[in-house]
C-alpha cells in the first residue's frame, strides 16, 4: 500500500534498505578546453538539425529518449517540460532505466501490431517517433499513451530490484506474515518495488498534460493510468518452500514482475475494446461519443477520433500505407492480402531461404548443422494506382 501523500511528489522516495556502499568509479581527468569547446559546438549544431528537421506542429516526447539514450537528454533534447528536465537532472540513472522502457515498450507495440495495416512503425531522425499519427486523437494514440507508459514503469521497478538504481531498492512494504488460498506465509525475498516504478513513472510520463489542461491532456492522462496499473495488475507471487525432504510446511515469498508480452496482451484486448467517447463541458470528464454507448471505466482505453483506414500514404495523417507489407494469401484475418491490401491485390515473388536444419551435438561442445533451402512464395501488397495515391498527399 502506498503512504499517504506518497503519489503526489516523486521526489518523495521510500526508504532504502540498507546495503553495502557501492564503490564510486575513478574520476576522468578533465578534458582540455579544446576538446570541451569541440563538444560544446558538437551539441549546438546536433540541436541546431533536431529544430530545423522537426516536423511542422507535432510535439516531441520524452518517447526519443529511448532512440538517443540518456547520454544526451536532459539540457540537449527539445520536447521536455520543466518537470520532466528536473527529475531527468536529478535522476540521470533512472533516465537510463526510462530510455530502455522506451525501447522495450516500442518493441511490444509492434509485436502486437505486427500484422495490422497500422504496425507500429517509427520514423528515422523523426524526434516525434511516430510522426503525425499520433496528432489524431485515435485508438492507436490511446494505446500508444497506454503501453509507454507502462512500459516506464516496468523498466523503473525491475531496475529498482535489480539494484541498479541508487535510490530504490527492494518493495520496503511486502514485511511480515500474510496468507494466500494455499495458506500462511512470511513476506521474504526482494519483492518487485512498484510502488517506486508506478510513482516515479506518473510524475515523469504525467508532467507535460497535466500543463496543458485540454481534453486531449485529458485523453492522454486516462490511457496512461491504464499503462501504469496494468503492469500492476500482473505482478505474480513466487515461493520458496522450507522443510523437511523438500515439504512445504513453511513458504517464504515475493512479488515479482510478470513478462511484459502479458501487459502488452492485456493492452492489446483493451484496444480492441476501446470507448469512443468526448470531454465534458467541464473538460473533466468523459461521457459517451454516442447516446447508447457505454460509459468508459478506469480500466478502458478511450479515444475522440475515429482511425484513418491506413491503406495509402498520407502525410497529413501520418498514415505510411500498406504498399509493399508482406500478406498472408490464405488467412482471412488482418494479415490476409485481402484486407491488408485494401482490396488494391498482391504481387507474388518466389524466394528461396536458407535456414539451419538437422542439428547434431558433438561432444566436446560444439553443434553442427546443415543448411537446408526452401523456396516459398512472399505475397505483398500492390501500391495504389497513381491518381488514388495522390488525392492523398
Amino acid at each position: 500500500m502506498l503512504r499517504p501523500g506518497g503519489a503526489e511528489e516523486a521526489a518523495q522516495l521510500p526508504p532504502r534498505r540498507a546495503r553495502a556502499p557501492v564503490p564510486e568509479p575513478a574520476p576522468r581527468p578533465p578534458a582540455p578546453d579544446g576538446s570541451r569547446a569541440s563538444v560544446r559546438l558538437g551539441v549546438t549544431c546536433f540541436l541546431l538539425l533536431l529544430l530545423l528537421t522537426l516536423p511542422a506542429r507535432v510535439d516531441m516526447s520524452w518517447w526519443y529518449i529511448g532512440a538517443l539514450g540518456a547520454r544526451v537528454i536532459c539540457d540537449n533534447i527539445p520536447g521536455l517540460v520543466s518537470r520532466q528536465r528536473q527529475l531527468c537532472q536529478r535522476y540521470p540513472d533512472i533516465m537510463r532505466s526510462v530510455g530502455e522502457g522506451a525501447r522495450e515498450w516500442i518493441r511490444e507495440c509492434q509485436h502486437q501490431f505486427r500484422h495490422h495495416r497500422w504496425n507500429c512503425t517509427t520514423l528515422d531522425r523523426d524526434h516525434t517517433v511516430f510522426g503525425r499519427v499520433m496528432l489524431r486523437s485515435s485508438r492507436e494514440a490511446a494505446f500508444v499513451y497506454a503501453i509507454s507508459s507502462a512500459g516506464v514503469v516496468h523498466a523503473i521497478t525491475r531496475a529498482c530490484s535489480q539494484g541498479e538504481l541508487s535510490v530504490c531498492s527492494c518493495d520496503p512494504y511486502t514485511r511480515g506474515r500474510h496468507h494466500d488460498q494455499r495458506g500462511d506465509f512470511d513476506w521474504g525475498g526482494c519483492s518487485d518495488n512498484i510502488h517506486y516504478g508506478v510513482r516515479f513513472a506518473k510524475a515523469f510520463v504525467d508532467a507535460k498534460e497535466k500543463r496543458l489542461k485540454d481534453a486531449r491532456a485529458l485523453m492522454n492522462l486516462h490511457n496512461n493510468r491504464c499503462g501504469r496499473t496494468a503492469v500492476r495488475r500482473f505482478l505474480k507471487l513466487e515461493c520458496k518452500c522450507h522443510g523437511v525432504s523438500g515439504s512445504c510446511t513453511l513458504r517464504t515469498c515475493w512479488r515479482a514482475l510478470s513478462d511484459f508480452r502479458r501487459t502488452g496482451d492485456y493492452l492489446r484486448r483493451r484496444y480492441d475494446g476501446a470507448v469512443q467517447v468526448m470531454a465534458t463541458q467541464d473538460g473533466a470528464n468523459f461521457t459517451a461519443a454516442l447516446q447508447g454507448y457505454r460509459r468508459a471505466t478506469r480500466t478502458d482505453l478511450v479515444y475522440f477520433d475515429n482511425s484513418p483506414d491506413y491503406c495509402v500514404l498520407d502525410k497529413a495523417a501520418g498514415s505510411l500505407g500498406t504498399a509493399g507489407r508482406v500478406c498472408s494469401k490464405t488467412s482471412k484475418g488482418t494479415d490476409g492480402c485481402e484486407i491488408m491490401c485494401c482490396g488494391r491485390g498482391y504481387d507474388t515473388t518466389r524466394v528461396t531461404r536458407v535456414t539451419q536444419c538437422e542439428c547434431k551435438f558433438h561432444w566436446c561442445c560444439a553443434v553442427r548443422c546443415k543448411e537446408c533451402r526452401n523456396t516459398v512464395d512472399v505475397h505483398t501488397c500492390k501500391a495504389p494506382k497513381k491518381a488514388e495515391w495522390l488525392d492523398q498527399t
